[in-house]
C-alpha cells in the first residue's frame, strides 16, 4: 500500500503498470479533483481501496462511501456547486437508485465541475442486468467518454474534468468490467500540490437550481445548448482516432473494448479495415462520422449492448442520403455479452467472412464442469438458512435481497424465490402478503442493504399493517463487494464514528415485535422464526453473526490468527450426509464410497456444522474419537 501511495502522489511524470481503476485515482489527484463520493459495488471498489493506499492527511481530497448512490451523487453535485470538482462512482445498476438526481444534474450550472463514473458491466459478471447506461446518458443531455484500457481511463478523466469545469455540466465517464480490471503500463505525467481555494463559491445567481415548471425549459435550452458544444469539443479532440489501413471499401466504427478486441482479431488478417474510434460516444462527433461513411462503402459498427451508436449512425447516413451499406447487430447474441476477442471475432466473421478465418473449433473434450458460487466456510448466512428452512413450511414464501445471502437461493437451501434490487425485499412480501391467508411470507435483507435502500420499504409495511416477517441478516460489514463499512459498522472510510444500532433504528420506528440472536445458535434461531411469522404484524428476527471472512483476515493481519478445523469421527459417521446435502458447508468432501473428511485447507473451525449433525461424528480436531485416535 505504500508503493501505491508513493505512486499516486509521486511529483514528477512517471509510468507504471496499473489497472484502470487505480490509473483514474492518479488523475483525480493530477486533475485537482476536491471531492469524491461513492457507494461499493462491482466493477469499482478498488477505485477506493487505491484512494485508501493515501492516509487520510496526505489525501488531497475529501473521500467518502455515502450510504447509497443517490446520496452518493447528491453530496457530490453541492460539493460541486460550492466551487469543488468533484466526482461520484459506482456501478451500473447503482444509476437507477441515483437516476431521480441524476436526470436533472445536467439542467444545472455546476460552476465546479462534476465527473460520473460508471461501471458498466456487459455480460452481468456481477450484476442483475446488463443495463447500458448510455440511454441515461442521452435521456439527461449528458456527454460520455468511453476509455478502452487504463491509459484512456487516466486520459479520459482528464479530459472529462477539464470539460466538466469549462462548461459547467456533469460528464460520464463510462467503464467497463475488463476496462476497470485491466492492466498497463501508462503514463502518467508531473503533479505539483497546490493550496486549494476553499472559500464557498455557491451562488443562487448562477442558478436557477430549482427547477420549477418555470424555469424548466430554460433550463433544458441551456442543458441543449451546452451539449451541442461539446460535440464540437468531439469534432476536434485527438482522443477520437482514425486508424487508415487504406481499405476505402471496408471500416469499421468503434469504441472501448470492443475496439482492443477488434485490434486482437485482426492481428494478422489479410485485410485490414480502416478504424474510426470513438473517444466520446454522446454526443457522437457528427462530422468526423460523416467524412468515415462518406470515404467507404461498406461500414461495420461494433459496440457492447444496445445498438445505441448504430441508430445513430444509420439515422445520419439516411438524412444525408450517403450511398454507404452499414451493418450493425442482427442476432439476439449480438445484444448480448462482453465484446471480447472470440465475440468480435464471430460478429466480424458473420459481416466479412472472406476478412478473418472461421473460428476453430474446440478440441476440449471435457469441459470444466460448472462451479456455482458459494458462501464461505464459517458464513453465518449458511447456518442461519440451515436453522430457518426448518422453521419455514414448503409452501411460505420467501424473498430475497441483495447481498451475499442472496445465495441462499441455491441447493440445498433455496430460501429466496424473488429478488429485484436493494432494499425491494419487505415491499415485495408485502404484496406478496395481501389476499394471502394460507402461506406465510418471509423477506430477507442484510445490514448494508437495511441503510441503503430498506427503510420505505420497511416503513410502509408498519405504516399499512403489512404482517410480514423480516429476517435482517446482519454480518457487521458490506461483504459482497470487499468489506466496506456501514453505519451499523462503528467507523466510515474516514474515521471511528458512533454505531447507528439496527435494533434501535427498528424501535423508533415503532416495531413491537424484534428479536435477536446469534445465527450459530441454530436451534433458538429455528424458535424464534417460528414465533415471529405466527404474529400478525410486522416482525423483525435480527440474526446476527460477524462475516467470518473478514475476521479471520483481520484475525491474520494481527498476527492472532490460530489455525484450526472440524474432523469426522468415523467410529460415528453413519453416512446420513447432513452435512453436506442440508448443511452445505465446501469443506466437506464425500468420495466415491461415500466417506466423509475435511478439506483443511478450507475449514476454519469455527464449529457451526457440529451441531448440524444427528450422529454428533463432527468434532474439533484434536479430541478423541471413538476409535481413540486423537
Amino acid at each position: 500500500m505504500k508503493k501505491m501511495e508513493d505512486m499516486l502522489l509521486r511529483r514528477e511524470a512517471f509510468s507504471e503498470v496499473v489497472m484502470g481503476n487505480t490509473a483514474i485515482v492518479r488523475a483525480m489527484v493530477e486533475a485537482g479533483t476536491r471531492v469524491v463520493s461513492s457507494y461499493p459495488g462491482s466493477p469499482t471498489p478498488e477505485i477506493a481501496l487505491a484512494i485508501q493506499s493515501i492516509p487520510k492527511n496526505d489525501r488531497p481530497f475529501y473521500f467518502e462511501f455515502s450510504t447509497n448512490e443517490k446520496v452518493a451523487t447528491e453530496l457530490a453535485y453541492g460539493a460541486a456547486v460550492n466551487g469543488h470538482l468533484s466526482t461520484v462512482f459506482f456501478k451500473s445498476v447503482g444509476l437507477n437508485v441515483a437516476a431521480d438526481t441524476f436526470v436533472q444534474l445536467s439542467l444545472m450550472n455546476i460552476i465546479g465541475g462534476m465527473v460520473v463514473v460508471l461501471g458498466d458491466d456487459p455480460g452481468a459478471n456481477s450484476s442483475q442486468n446488463e443495463q447500458d447506461n448510455r440511454h441515461y446518458a442521452r435521456m439527461s443531455y449528458t456527454p460520455v467518454l468511453e476509455p478502452a484500457d487504463p491509459d484512456e481511463v487516466y486520459r479520459f478523466y482528464l479530459e472529462a474534468a477539464r470539460l466538466s469545469q469549462t462548461l459547467r455540466m456533469p460528464v460520464i465517464l463510462r467503464l467497463t468490467t475488463h476496462v476497470c480490471h485491466a492492466k498497463e503500463r501508462v503514463a502518467f505525467g508531473s503533479w505539483s500540490p497546490v493550496q486549494p481555494d476553499d472559500t464557498p463559491r455557491f451562488d443562487p445567481a448562477n442558478g436557477p437550481y430549482i427547477p420549477l415548471t418555470t424555469h424548466a425549459i430554460e433550463m433544458k435550452r441551456a442543458a441543449l445548448a451546452r451539449l451541442e458544444q461539446v460535440r464540437q469539443r468531439a469534432e476536434e479532440t485527438e482522443l477520437n482516432r482514425f486508424i487508415d489501413n487504406g481499405n476505402r471499401l471496408r471500416g469499421v466504427i468503434t469504441m472501448g473494448l470492443s475496439f482492443l478486441s477488434l485490434m486482437d482479431v485482426l492481428d494478422g488478417a489479410a485485410a485490414q479495415p480502416d478504424i474510426l474510434k470513438l473517444a466520446y460516444v454522446h454526443p457522437l462527433p457528427r462530422k468526423k462520422i460523416v467524412r468515415f461513411l462518406s470515404s467507404h462503402q461498406e461500414i461495420k459498427v461494433l459496440e457492447e449492448l444496445d445498438d445505441v451508436v448504430e441508430n445513430q449512425i444509420k439515422a445520419i447516413a439516411f438524412d444525408l442520403q450517403l450511398p454507404v451499406k452499414i451493418f450493425g447487430k442482427t442476432q439476439p447474441e449480438d445484444w448480448i455479452g462482453e465484446y471480447t476477442p472470440d465475440k468480435v471475432h464471430q460478429v466480424l466473421y458473420a459481416t466479412w467472412p472472406d476478412m478473418v478465418q472461421p473460428a476453430p473449433t474446440s478440441e476440449a473434450e471435457d469441459p470444466a464442469p460448472h462451479r456455482p458460487p458459494q458462501m464461505c466456510p464459517g458464513c453465518g448466512h449458511r447456518s442461519a438458512f440451515h436453522a430457518i428452512k426448518q422453521a419455514l413450511a414448503p409452501t411460505d414464501i420467501t424473498v430475497a435481497d441483495i447481498g451475499c445471502h442472496t445465495l441462499g437461493f441455491l441447493p440445498p437451501y433455496e430460501i429466496g424465490q424473488l429478488l429485484m434490487c436493494m432494499g425491494a425485499s419487505t415491499a415485495m412480501a408485502s404484496g406478496l402478503r395481501l389476499f394471502n391467508t394460507s402461506r406465510k411470507v418471509v423477506a430477507f435483507m442484510g445490514d448494508s442493504t437495511f441503510f441503503h435502500a430498506a427503510l420505505p420499504g420497511i416503513i410502509n409495511a408498519i405504516f399499512n399493517h403489512h404482517p410480514i416477517t423480516l429476517i435482517l441478516m446482519e454480518n457487521g460489514t458490506t461483504a459482497m463487494t470487499g468489506h466496506q463499512d456501514n453505519p451499523a459498522s462503528g467507523k466510515n472510510f474516514n474515521e471511528e464514528t458512533d454505531k447507528i444500532p439496527v435494533r434501535q433504528v427498528l424501535e423508533g420506528l415503532g416495531i413491537k415485535h424484534i428479536a435477536e440472536v446469534d445465527t450459530y445458535q441454530q436451534a433458538k434461531l429455528a424458535e424464534l422464526v417460528v414465533e415471529a411469522t405466527s404474529i400478525d404484524e410486522f416482525s423483525v428476527v435480527i440474526a446476527r453473526h460477524p462475516c467470518m471472512l473478514k475476521f479471520t483476515r483481520e484475525q491474520r493481519k494481527n498476527s492472532t490468527y490460530q489455525q484450526k478445523h472440524v474432523t469426522i469421527d468415523q467410529g460415528v459417521c453413519e453416512r446420513i450426509h447432513t452435512c453436506i446435502g442440508a448443511f452445505g458447508c465446501p469443506t466437506f468432501t464425500r468420495d466415491t464410497e461415500g466417506n466423509v473428511t475435511i478439506n483443511t485447507d478450507l475449514c476454519i473451525g469455527d464449529g457451526s456444522c457440529i451441531q448440524t449433525c444427528p450422529t454428533k461424528a463432527i468434532i474439533p480436531a484434536g479430541k478423541k474419537d471413538k476409535g481413540g485416535a486423537a
